[in-house]
């Protein structure tokens, strides 16, 4: 080794040997961690002896996880869409504008969805929400159980109208989920929610009933029957279709949607009946379809406006607002401005109530119902019949009329509202025989407020036909300021309503 590089390493060394004594000096006087200090850790609980009523219903919460969580699987969802040109969510493609309408930039991946489901038979049907598998492809459904096993489902059928499908699997001596009464469920009481939220396989979430009877617009479906139970137990996008279960570990509604705007919870959870679903259920796996009755009528819930002008002592009751030629209701009698107050002898003071009553009785099942009319109480027997797939009639509302300029109209300031007579054509386009057109209706006033809008048709006024402006001016001078009165009005899409207005 030459002598120069001897040097360098010895005057290295020495540098390390002092940078060493300078940061050992430097914590002299510091206490320093050894490896054998020791901790005794304090095992005694805070509270020796909890409340028996607290540890009883921790024990519960645990068996009910212990024993329902079998019975639920994990539903993944392969959509049928491969080969579909991409589109934008209003169906037209976003290059077009630019490119022309021959622009194509390529086929749609399929794509994946998950979600939950509850297994009712050991020979492997189960019940999940419609939204979830509605799009899958064939062999699309797999299913994974808590043992891991995974199998590909068929699809039993399904059921748009209350969010219901049925799927079922190839297996044997499957755990069952115990089935419980949703007619005999309370707000306040505690609630347990299990599926597979997020992709977190098989969560299990606390919470009470928050409400019962809710009536969400949750798909386009005009027959959708919306009657969930609200629960602050926490559901989240791949808990539909999961099982929302009581303390006994009973199931007492299929997990379907939340009330978010950001698409997680946020407090607001919402299920379906077990009571609706079972019904659901046992038609699907017996027929491949549901066979429901119907009235063949409109409704909307009874509010404090109409109560008074329609002459009701207080707010009760479901409208009829409109009544089907040759339905069910329109055979047994029933007219637009009915209020049902009772069926079967049981109150109902809700739509949603009314329809999910209906919605478990077939097509020639009778039900009695109780009418309040022009003061009076009756009662009718109307046989429901299947429903009549009609192909719906649509006017845009943007569609140029035949306008007369000599046609009388008239500005109502009591309720801001203009309105004109109609030719012979326009009622022809409405296929009506009267009616009076709505010109215009002034912002945020009374009859904004309550729903009329520029281009309906006002057909009735205290149950008198309408056949020209004057007619409906004889109505409203008859009315004193705080009057209410009762429109029959008809919407461009030709669907009726009643409309409560006060002077």
């Amino acid at each position: 080794m030459k002598k120069k590089t001897v040097i360098a390493s010895a005057l290295f060394s020495l540098f390390i040997l002092a940078f060493a004594a300078i940061i050992v000096a430097s914590f002299s006087g510091s206490n320093l961690i050894v490896a054998d200090s020791k901790i005794d850790f304090n095992t005694t609980p805070p509270i020796p002896n909890p409340n028996p009523s607290v540890l009883a219903l921790n024990e519960a919460f645990m068996e009910v996880a212990n024993k329902v969580t079998p019975t639920i699987v994990y539903i993944e969802v392969t959509n049928g869409d491969q080969g579909k040109k991409k589109q934008s969510p209003d169906g037209q493609n976003p290059f077009e504008f630019f490119f022309g309408p021959d622009f194509d930039f390529g086929e749609q991946m399929p794509m994946r969805g998950s979600g939950s489901g509850v297994i009712i038979s050991s020979d492997g049907y189960i019940i999940t929400n419609n939204h979830v598998v509605e799009n899958a492809s064939d062999a699309g459904i797999k299913v994974t159980l808590t043992d891991k096993r995974e199998f590909h489902a068929k699809l039993v059928g399904t059921d748009p109208t209350t969010d219901i499908a049925v799927i079922k699997i190839d297996a044997t001596d499957l755990p069952v989920a115990s089935v419980g009464n949703s007619d005999n469920v309370h707000v306040g009481q505690w609630v347990i929610a299990i599926g597979n939220p997020l992709g977190l396989n098989y969560t299990v979430t606390t919470g009470i009933v928050s409400a019962l009877g809710r009536n969400l617009p949750v798909n386009d479906n005009r027959y959708a029957i919306a009657n969930f139970i609200q629960t602050d137990a926490a559901i989240n996008p791949g808990n539909s279709g999961g099982a929302l279960v009581d303390v006994y570990g009973s199931v007492i509604g299929i997990n379907s949607a939340i009330k978010s705007n950001t698409g997680y919870f946020t407090g607001y959870g919402f299920a379906i009946p077990m009571n609706i679903a079972k019904s659901v259920a046992s038609d699907l796996i017996a027929t491949g379809k549901v066979s429901r009755g119907y009235i063949g009528i409109s409704i909307k819930d009874v509010d404090g406006k109409e109560a008074r002008g329609l002459g009701l002592e207080r707010t009760r009751g479901v409208l009829i607002q409109e009544v089907q030629e040759n339905g069910a209701g329109y055979e047994a009698g029933l007219k637009t401005g009915d209020v049902i107050l009772k069926v079967d002898g049981n109150e109902v003071n809700a739509s949603n109530q009314l329809q999910t009553i209906i919605s478990q009785k077939s097509p020639g099942d009778k039900v009695e119902l109780e009418i309040f009319r022009n003061g009076s109480t009756m009662n009718f027997n109307v046989t429901l019949k299947p429903r009549a797939d009609v192909e719906e009639r649509l006017i845009s509302e943007n569609q140029p009329r035949n306008q007369d300029t000599e046609l009388n109209s008239k500005s109502i300031e009591s309720i801001g509202l203009e309105v004109s007579d109609m030719t012979g054509s326009m009622r022809k386009s409405f296929d009506i025989s009267n009616g009076i057109l709505v010109k215009d209706v002034k912002n945020f006033s009374e009859s904004f407020e309550r729903g009329l809008r520029p281009g309906m048709v006002i057909l009735e006024a205290e149950k008198e036909k309408l056949d020209n402006v004057e007619d409906f001016m004889s109505v409203i001078n008859s009315k004193n300021k705080g009057d209410v009165i009762i429109l029959k009005v008809m919407d461009s899409n030709k669907n009726i309503r009643i409309v409560a207005v006060e002077i």
